[in-house]
């Protein structure tokens, strides 16, 4: 990937895993709480280390991509946060057994393709 540093592209890299990453423990999270009603969801809710947690790297995230701001154009950085719709769903089927069709297979793949593309220019 011509006019990357190892550097941005790593955190460029680092950005949507940490992304998957939050997605999966919000789904653990809301699996933990279940289908409570009314105002006691939400304070189950906020009760689970694993939301906290999930809200952290979030926070760590978005950070991070502030400072993948200040050396890369929102226009080169953005295609990757495409990523993260190949990798949650993956991360899914890893962690929760959840289906993988063809179509997300192809879908990833072309995602996959784009990025590349759009890293090169």
């Amino acid at each position: 990937m011509s006019g990357w540093t190892l550097r941005q592209l790593a955190e460029l890299l680092a950005f949507p895993v940490a992304i998957a990453a939050g997605q999966i423990l919000f789904k653990r999270a809301a699996m933990q709480v279940g289908t409570t009603a009314g105002s006691h969801w939400l304070v189950d809710l906020l009760t689970l280390p694993v939301m906290w947690l999930a809200l952290a790297l979030y926070g760590g995230a978005t950070i991070l991509w502030v400072k993948i701001l200040t050396t890369v154009p929102l226009s080169r950085a953005y295609p990757f946060v495409a990523l993260a719709f190949v990798l949650v769903p993956a991360a899914g089927y890893l962690f929760f057994s959840e289906p993988i069709t063809p179509r997300y297979v192809i879908g990833a793949a072309i995602i996959i393709a784009g990025v590349l593309v759009a890293a090169q220019g």
